[in-house]
């Protein structure tokens, strides 16, 4: 892992994405780049693993892309957080509110067992309204959720305070 690598240098930021006004800092520089790439999987790793999961838990769908890789790093499970509809079988639901709207995300019911340390992971988080829901999905499932984990913080939308858990960021962007 490379110590010194600053991992904003790869990351793209794309003005008046998705709509016009919104800063989108894409991730897909950084996974294209082997070195920050790996050296972000294990900033990662090392930021989790003192809460010491039992299971990661990544939203989809750039959550998975994170989750996965740390579930191996950390030789833990893996489970998906996914939009409603898309998980086969038996499956609990969480319906959230969004600035305009409604959004429900599902985990299979037994993904995880009561009691489980469950980190959740996604790659950014801004107002903190689909990572609260996450936190309030797996809480209902039994899970406990020692921490959330993600590698972009955009603290001027102050999303942690929607959380109950801790969050473990990487990056941290004022504007």
């Amino acid at each position: 892992m490379s110590k010194d690598m600053d991992l904003k240098k790869h990351i793209r930021s794309i003005p008046d994405f998705p709509k016009p006004g919104i800063l989108f800092y894409d991730i897909s520089t950084l996974l294209a780049h082997p070195k920050a790439w790996h050296t972000t999987i294990e900033r990662l790793a090392d930021l989790i693993r003192p809460h010491k999961p039992d299971v990661l838990a990544g939203i989809e769908s750039r959550g998975f892309l994170l989750a996965a890789p740390l579930a191996l790093a950390l030789g833990t499970g893996f489970v998906m957080l996914r939009k409603k509809g898309k998980l086969p079988g038996m499956t609990v639901r969480h319906t959230y509110a969004l600035e305009y709207g409604t959004d429900t995300i599902e985990i299979q019911q037994d993904a995880v067992h009561k009691g489980a340390r469950v980190v959740l992971v996604d790659d950014l988080l801004a107002t903190g309204g689909t990572m609260a829901a996450a936190v309030e999905l797996l809480e209902s499932v039994g899970a406990v959720v020692p921490t959330a984990a993600c590698i972009i913080e955009l603290t001027f939308l102050e999303g942690r305070k929607k959380l109950k858990p801790p969050v473990e960021t990487l990056l941290q962007y004022d504007s």
